[in-house]
């Protein structure tokens, strides 16, 4: 019996259990911190051994394979040793694809708007009255939903951790919406190497599978002549018109693949703002890809609703709105939720900085920005970022103060908008935490 030995616990972790004892492997699943009561409630009704508050070398280093969290990063002392030891590891994402049998994978990646573009394409299949999941980085783990729920289709969000462990994962529809700099404390502060991860989910496609990607996306465009691609390629722009692929143009969206082209106003689109018809052309495009029809398409696109922390209207009080987009975790989020914007912002800001450049927002917030208001543990950077064009920053630590503050700076026609261009772990669990706390501040106000 094979021994697999699953490293990290959390959603990704647990279903890579529960599939690996379903498919007869001998499971040891190990973590450095606590393992959640859900979780060991779920490990033991299913027999599945397990440790927490560290990991005993003497177990995971006889693992004949290793499935290792996408939290973990290489320069964990157990990752060093299990490399030092050679055993093959890979990642939740490929372990999973091993069990997918004949259904459809799509697998969307990029630095911003893949949840959004992963909710969509699951929107847009499910209204077409296809069996279809949305996995990954969203909702249950892909090795959950194979063991409990099989699908005809699978929609993956997949981060970058995700595919640094991939080595035959090959989805039928594969998108990268944009690369921009994004996690680089995990890549040794080298693009290069967080690009190099992003491309890896086509390394195994053929001519079979479709590619998705934007034409207008600087780093991609760059970085696309250095790996080999053999899939079929369907493109998204809005700076031409197209043979093949979805194009924007006067305001209208064309979408062509093989013989077919379906046109349709941007007007009506459920989702507004320039960076959502992106992921409404991506999203359009990949389940086209499948063979979608068109008219469901077109629905599906008006139905949609956005999604909890992404630019989500929380309420208007005395006039003024309040936005959580908590889900913006990084500087080129925060650039989207501020180029979407038309009245003047009190603007939300900080976390846990990933190696953010502000300059890149300076502009925007100078178009749009009345306040702002950090939120974090270490609010230096903002400060001499935009202490020289901004008159009014404050300094918060709990999202009712942050929302106390935004709120006795706004008038009535103002935004306040929590987008704040980091992670959240300084002071919340998590960004959906983050905008919990933040929604309901609002409604104590």
């Amino acid at each position: 019996m094979q021994k697999m030995v699953i490293l990290g616990a959390g959603e990704s972790g647990i279903g890579a259990a529960l599939l690996a004892s379903q498919k007869g492997y001998d499971v040891f699943v190990s973590d450095g911190g606590s393992i959640s009561e859900k979780f060991k409630s779920e490990l033991n009704s299913h027999s599945v051994r397990f440790e927490e508050n560290g990991h005993s070398d003497e177990i995971v280093l006889l693992a004949d394979e290793i499935i290792k969290s996408p939290g973990i990063p290489e320069k964990a002392p157990i990752m060093k040793k299990v490399r030092a030891a050679g055993i093959p590891v890979i990642s939740e994402i490929e372990f999973s694809f091993r069990y997918v049998g004949n259904s459809k994978v799509i697998a969307i990646t990029g630095s911003n708007g893949k949840t959004t573009t992963t909710a969509l394409t699951y929107h847009i299949i499910q209204q077409s009255g296809a069996s279809c999941a949305m996995v990954g980085n969203i909702g249950y783990s892909f090795a959950r939903q194979i063991a409990k729920e099989p699908k005809d289709i699978y929609v993956v969000e997949i981060s970058s951790f995700q595919l640094d462990d991939i080595k035959l994962f090959r989805p039928k529809v594969a998108v990268i919406t944009n690369i921009t700099e994004d996690h680089l404390d995990r890549y040794e502060y080298k693009i290069e190497n967080y690009i190099t991860s992003k491309f890896k989910i086509i390394q195994n496609q053929t001519e079979e599978d479709v590619f998705i990607y934007n034409l207008d996306d600087a780093v991609t465009m760059k970085s696309k002549s250095n790996y080999p691609i053999k899939s079929t390629q369907a493109p998204i722009t809005m700076s031409r018109e197209l043979s093949q692929g979805a194009y924007l143009t006067n305001a209208q969206m064309h979408l062509k693949w093989k013989e077919e082209e379906m046109k349709m106003s941007i007007e009506d689109f459920a989702l507004k703002g320039k960076h959502n018809q992106y992921n409404s052309m991506a999203a359009s495009m990949a389940a086209t890809a499948i063979d979608i029809r068109k008219e469901k398409i077109r629905e599906a696109l008006q139905t949609f609703q956005s999604l909890e922390h992404r630019m989500e209207s929380v309420a208007t009080i005395k006039g003024i709105e309040f936005i959580n987009d908590s889900k913006a975790t990084n500087i080129n989020s925060t650039w989207f939720a501020l180029e979407s914007m038309t009245k003047p912002v009190i603007l939300i800001l900080g976390g846990v900085d990933k190696g953010n450049d502000y300059e890149l927002l300076k502009e925007m917030v100078m178009e749009k920005v009345k306040a702002i208001v950090c939120l974090g543990t270490d609010n230096s950077k903002i400060h001499e970022a935009f202490g020289d064009i901004i008159p009014l920053i404050v300094d918060t630590a709990s999202a009712e103060d942050a929302v106390k503050s935004a709120y006795h700076f706004a008038n009535k026609g103002e935004v306040v908008l929590l987008s704040p261009a980091c992670a959240s772990f300084d002071l919340f669990k998590n960004y959906e935490d983050r905008g919990s706390q933040f929604k309901q501040a609002v409604r104590n106000l």
